[in-house]
């Protein structure tokens, strides 16, 4: 289930991130050990997240996923492996929440991107998922919640 869209414009944010490019098929086997590292680098620097953890996707093929897993920060991670300062971006976004299961992201992407395209938004190629409430913080996949942003161009 979706919320109902709204357009606004984020705030730059610095984050800790680490780039991965991998088929999607590897997304389960890579994901959650990318968050484990990003938290012990970060808990080894003395710094703690200052928001959920996100996946920024820099263009959308198929097959295979470009982007980011991070984490917004207060201060400035110093580069640690594959840890690298990033930051979340100023820009103009629509935005909804899906509420559900991680299984359920595609359709919940296909129904947004089908409104954006009766409102007759131009999105651009990048898009970030924030995980405002997941498995860490409820065992039901039934309450988790994932913020949808697409930027918007024009």
């Amino acid at each position: 289930m979706n919320s109902a869209p709204e357009i606004l414009h984020t705030t730059a944010r610095p984050t800790a991130v680490i780039h991965l490019t991998i088929p999607h098929a590897e997304m389960m086997q890579a994901f959650g050990p990318a968050i484990h590292e990003l938290m012990s680098v970060l808990s080894a620097q003395g710094l703690t997240p200052a928001g959920p953890v996100y996946a920024y996707h820099f263009k959308m093929r198929p097959g295979i996923f470009d982007f980011e897993v991070g984490v917004p920060v207060e201060g400035t991670v110093k580069p640690a492996g594959r840890v690298k300062p990033s930051r979340l971006p100023a820009r103009k976004v629509a935005r909804s929440v899906y509420t559900g299961p991680y299984e359920g992201l595609p359709d919940a992407w296909g129904a947004f991107d089908r409104w954006m395209k009766a409102e007759g938004l131009s999105q651009a190629e990048d898009l970030w998922e924030c995980y405002v409430h997941g498995p860490e913080s409820d065992p039901d996949p039934k309450t988790w919640r994932t913020e949808m942003n697409r930027p918007l161009i024009g």
